[in-house]
């Protein structure tokens, strides 16, 4: 079985378990094994065979449709970004446009670096950050300070002690984030480096491993964040990601801060960067 095939089914098997059949008219039922729809009732629904849902459903080699495809979405009320993740999956969508572009060009870098006091930076799709300005530096030193290949959002999160305990609301948090990770993860399976990076992060966080096992996909968002900074106390941002033209699998991300409070903190964690670390250190 091929690695997106493999997907596939536990993509589906995932989406079926959670929903019950009070929610698609049906009656509950008793003796049920497993959580949510039986695969017979999954076909039934979306007006499919139900050896061929089955054998789809184990990630067997066969052509599908995208009208099928929709059906089967609408019965396990997939949202926009799962209906999507069914389509990559199922080989009905465009699996890798371009390859993630990693290099910041010197006039990318000045954007970021006038948007300061903003924290600002570029990011590739597996969340490694490529380029950043003292804002963000200020606010992230561990991140920007980390070895290359720890020098991503994802591991700072799941692996350090200090992003553990930095975001407010975590949970939520990451759990979006490994969503969001997922469905750009579908167009790169293929690629060894990105296989790797799952390999070695779910060896180094359990957490991230559950979290990876769910199959929740999501559309990248903007979204408000919290984090409590030990030097000068909570800081409330809303976060807005903006793709680059030039660089269709980068984005920068911009913190804008919510209130006064936020924005005189991060000025100041920039202007006495070196500081703030020495008190962190201390």
């Amino acid at each position: 079985m091929s690695k997106r095939r493999d997907d596939l089914a536990a993509f589906l098997r995932t989406r079926r378990e959670r929903v019950t059949p009070e929610m698609v008219g049906l009656p509950p039922g008793t003796r049920r094994r497993t959580p949510g729809l039986r695969r017979e009732e999954v076909a039934q629904l979306a007006g499919v065979g139900v050896t061929w849902y089955t054998w789809l459903e184990q990630g067997r080699p066969i052509n599908v449709s995208l009208q099928v495809l929709d059906s089967i979405a609408r019965t396990l009320m997939l949202d926009a970004a799962e209906r999507h993740q069914l389509h990559l999956l199922a080989g009905h969508a465009e699996a890798a446009p371009t390859p993630d572009g990693d290099l910041v060009t010197p006039s990318m870098q000045v954007i970021i670096d006038q948007l300061s006091p903003l924290p600002a930076a570029y990011s590739n799709s597996r969340h490694d950050v490529l380029a950043w300005n003292p804002a963000y530096a200020a606010l992230f030193p561990e991140l920007v300070s980390a070895p290359v290949e720890e020098r991503n959002s994802l591991w700072q999160c799941f692996v350090h002690r200090e992003w553990r305990t930095a975001l407010v609301n975590r949970e939520q948090e990451l759990h979006g984030s490994v969503a969001v990770f997922r469905g750009a993860y579908t167009r790169h399976a293929d690629d060894p480096c990105w296989r790797d990076f799952v390999k070695r992060l779910s060896a180094a966080s359990p957490e991230f491993a559950a979290l990876w096992a769910t199959h929740d996909v999501a559309d990248p968002r903007s979204r408000a964040k919290t984090f409590n900074n030990e030097v000068v106390g909570e800081l409330r941002f809303t976060s807005a990601m903006f793709n680059c033209a030039s660089a269709p699998e980068t984005r920068m991300t911009v913190y804008t801060p919510v209130d006064e409070a936020t924005r005189s903190a991060v000025v100041w964690l920039t202007a006495h960067s070196e500081r703030a670390h020495g008190m962190l250190g201390a």
